[in-house]
């Protein structure tokens, strides 16, 4: 199974539904950054709440996250788009701790407590639309459930999950959004809060091979779902040899002369997907000759 989403409604209408599959998504970054169990827990369901809040994006528009709490991850970086498109590191990708008391791998002391979840979204207005909400728990989920309801006001609940394989591959992970909108009633919220005390874990859903579609019947139950769109979803990084040249230009003819003198070449590297772009010296004079 390729990783998707799908958005749709619920209820007549009254509650919007996001589910995603993610595994091969987050497997890339895996791969890419080299993370270790709880780093790729902790970036892995960052990206996945990345790419269903950027679904209800339009056009060209995007978004970033930026977490940091404080703890030994550092900080976890997150860019989507409304295409289906993201890319995420972590500051150390080598993070990982002994499971936490409920044998669990312990994403909370990764990410710390002491610090903001801050989400911009370029929807092309001259200035960005920038929220931002402390952390409050550190598991992720609760946070970008508070996110939603602090700073876009929008009763919602979050799940996201990442199973990691003993060799640190991606077994599962995925994620779901349930919204609830204006004017809905109460005995539908009570319901889909009895059910989410119900159901199996996100991450577990995808591990016994449950389709978002599947994963919202759980979450709202048989007959409820209404799907409007399905979109494809993958790990896209927009660095290109173009971009880094662009960037070593604007470090202007000083710094590139000095390039130029003492090593006769230059490699970038993208902190996003690790992808590195070597130039040498005749490049780097053409670049010189660019920055004059």
């Amino acid at each position: 199974m390729k990783d998707y989403l799908v958005k749709g409604l619920a209820y007549n209408g009254q509650v919007r539904i996001i589910a995603a599959r993610t595994v091969d998504t987050v497997g890339e970054a895996q791969h890419r950054h080299y993370t270790w169990p709880t780093a790729s827990a902790a970036l892995g369901r960052s990206m996945t709440f990345g790419v269903m809040l950027g679904s209800m994006l339009n056009n060209e528009d995007k978004l970033t996250i930026r977490i940091n709490g404080g703890g030994d991850l550092g900080t976890i970086l997150v860019d989507a788009n409304a295409n289906g498109k993201v890319r995420g590191y972590v500051t150390n990708p080598q993070t990982h701790f002994p499971l936490n008391s409920i044998g669990k791998l312990d994403v909370r002391r990764a990410v710390g407590t002491d610090g903001m979840v801050t989400i911009s979204k370029d929807i092309g207005l001259q200035q960005p639309f920038v929220g931002q909400v402390p952390i409050i728990s550190g598991e992720l989920g609760e946070d970008f459930t508070y996110y939603l309801a602090q700073s876009e006001q929008i009763p919602s609940s979050v799940g996201v999950g990442v199973i990691v394989n003993p060799d640190n591959t991606i077994q599962a992970a995925g994620g779901f959004i349930i919204q609830a909108l204006p004017g809905t009633a109460v005995e539908i919220i009570e319901e889909i809060e009895k059910r989410l005390d119900r159901i199996p874990t996100i991450s577990a859903m995808v591990r016994d091979g449950l389709t978002p579609e599947e994963i919202l019947t759980m979450v709202v139950g048989e007959g409820n779902v209404k799907i409007l769109e399905t979109q494809e979803v993958l790990f896209q990084c927009t660095c290109s040899k173009d971009r880094s040249t662009k960037v070593l230009v604007s470090l202007g003819s000083a710094e590139l002369q000095d390039m130029i003198e003492t090593d006769g070449q230059a490699e970038t590297q993208c902190h996003f997907c690790n992808e590195t772009y070597q130039f040498n010296k005749s490049e780097l004079e053409a670049m010189l000759e660019q920055a004059v």
